[in-house]
């Protein structure tokens, strides 16, 4: 899971440079006043030039392991299966399992 960073009101003076990077590299940022969020800097890419501001944050949301499916296509207004077909169009993962857990499942299995 890639963490979120997670920037203060106060901070955005000092730390405009980190906001830009993150986003330039495809990461969401949350702005926060008094420990409460404020806002999501979601950045400008083509998920949010083709499908809008929900469905973008909802797939890198997701992506980065911070939702679960189900959280991310509430958030995208779709249903599982819609949100699994935008999924396959930005070739991002459903289903992230690592191998060992497999090869160790499967060896259980036989």
């Amino acid at each position: 899971m890639e963490p979120i960073d997670i920037f203060t009101v106060r901070e955005l003076r000092q730390r405009t440079g980190d906001l830009l990077r993150d986003a330039e590299s495809g990461r969401l940022a949350l702005i926060t006043k008094h420990g409460r969020p404020v806002f999501v800097a979601v950045p400008f890419d083509e998920r949010l030039l083709k499908h809008g501001v929900n469905k973008a944050l909802a797939l890198h949301l997701f992506q980065s392991g911070q939702v679960t499916l189900s959280q991310a296509a509430k958030i995208a207004s779709l249903s599982i299966e819609n949100f699994l077909d935008l999924l396959g169009e930005f070739n991002i993962p459903a289903v992230d399992y690592p191998v060992e857990d497999i090869e160790a499942e499967l060896e259980d299995i036989g």
